[in-house]
């Protein structure tokens, strides 16, 4: 683990000016930074002797792009980004890891950073030595280190592993020691690369048990994410940053919502490598198919709790009657999550002629977990179905908003209570 830091620590973090009530901590201005990466690389001392003057040309990868944002004191500030994005860069220049090309960082206070878990860990050496090294190495003194131990281990939950080697650890042991060391700091800005949950669930939940006491307690801290749920849940703020640029500063549904926009795009419409699929006898054709929102509008991105409408318009080429029109609504996984039909017990869809278009609608609450979806259309002669008039998959797809991101298909509402010792269970009568 890197040590703690003051605000003069690193030669990119200039002091912040003195601070009155209600300024930020942490004021990032106009940051840039770009990496050097060398087309060809020289990988024996021979080929350097025998040509001592070739010039390695380098590309340059802009990593970070005019970044500037404040951070306030107490404030639990997310950073979110697809993989590539720059997040961990500009996490690691606000660590002083990385020195900034241009613009300035400041900030207020005693420094933290969760980046890499483990770091300065000797595999030779036992827990317990492990554990007071590196509480030297965060800032404190060997007399605090070795008091704090007992808690670390026992927050870690390998008192009975504590003489073992760390090369004998398990992953899961090694990440718990680490970051039970981690959280022992006493400083007044962390800053969180994705280490917020580790180990099994239950050592998951003590993680998120910690993080919420340091918010509740105000602690300032940076929280680097791609995880749309941990950034509803803990986050005042958000960042979203893609390609090294600021997408947006807000609220964290509004970002969580603009990184579901980017991370499966926002074209709804088939491409060349997507083309539509269709088969069936060509007795109808659906021509044209949408998904519309509660106030009728075309919509290409929904949020989740809304009602909704897929509509299909179909034109038939010779007559028929009771046709069966049918809607599944598949996920990415091409699982189908909605399925819906005209064909229903003694329900007839009526006669149509040679000519004729007609809309069919299908309507529904949309409890629907963020992501992307792709309907797929099949039109069929009255019967059993099989006998298909038309089948459309690959029309459109539409993206699901929301900041209700549990990991489930859908998202159904559900009432949750909890009830305290015996009055959970069912009164006796008559005793």
């Amino acid at each position: 683990m890197l040590p703690s830091a003051g605000p003069e620590a690193h030669g990119n973090l200039c002091p912040m000016p003195e601070l009155t009530r209600g300024r930020p901590l942490i004021v990032a201005e106009s940051v840039n930074k770009t990496f050097r990466v060398p087309e060809e690389r020289t990988h024996t001392l021979k080929e350097r002797a025998l040509h001592p003057l070739r010039r390695t040309r380098h590309e340059s990868f802009p990593a970070l792009k005019d970044i500037s944002f404040e951070v306030q004191e107490g404030e639990f500030f997310g950073i979110a980004g697809r993989n590539g994005s720059g997040k961990s860069t500009l996490l690691k220049c606000l660590a002083g890891i990385y020195g900034v090309d241009s613009g300035r960082i400041w900030m207020k206070g005693r420094l933290s950073p969760f980046i890499e878990l483990g770091v300065g860990f000797n595999q030779d050496l036992a827990a317990r030595d492990n554990v007071v090294l590196n509480g030297i190495m965060m800032g404190l003194s060997p007399r605090e280190a070795r008091a704090r131990y007992d808690a670390v281990i026992d927050f870690a939950e390998l008192r009975e592993f504590e003489e073992l080697k760390l090369k004998n650890y398990s992953s899961g042991m090694y990440v718990r020691l680490a970051f039970s060391v981690a959280i022992q700091v006493d400083a007044d800005i962390l800053l969180v690369d994705e280490v917020l949950a580790v180990g099994d669930a239950a050592f998951a939940q003590k993680c998120f048990d910690v993080f919420n006491k340091m918010r509740d307690e105000g602690r300032t801290i940076v929280f680097v994410t791609h995880d749309m749920g941990t950034l509803n849940r803990f986050c005042h703020r958000a960042l979203l940053l893609e390609r090294g640029s600021i997408v947006l500063i807000g609220e964290p549904h509004d970002v969580a919502d603009r990184y579901l926009e980017i991370n499966f795009g926002r074209d709804t419409q088939p491409t060349e490598d997507a083309s539509e699929e269709r088969s069936g006898d060509g007795d109808a054709r659906v021509v044209e198919a949408w998904i519309e929102n509660r106030h009728g509008e075309r919509e290409a991105s929904l949020l989740q709790g809304q009602r909704v409408t897929l509509k299909a318009l179909v034109r038939f080429a010779v007559d028929v009657e009771d046709p069966v029109a049918s809607v599944y609504v598949l996920n990415e996984e091409h699982v189908a999550i909605i399925v819906a039909t005209t064909s229903r017990e003694n329900e007839r869809s009526g006669r149509f002629a040679a000519g004729e278009e007609v809309l069919f609608s299908f309507s529904f609450e949309n409890l629907l977990a963020p992501g992307r979806y792709n309907p797929l259309f099949t039109l069929a002669h009255r019967g059993t179905g099989l006998d298909l008039m038309d089948r459309l998959e690959g029309a459109f797809s539409f993206l699901v908003t929301g900041p209700g991101a549990l990991g489930g298909l859908i998202d159904l509402p559900v009432e949750v209570s909890v009830t305290r010792g015996s009055a959970s269970l069912p009164q006796q009568v008559g005793a």
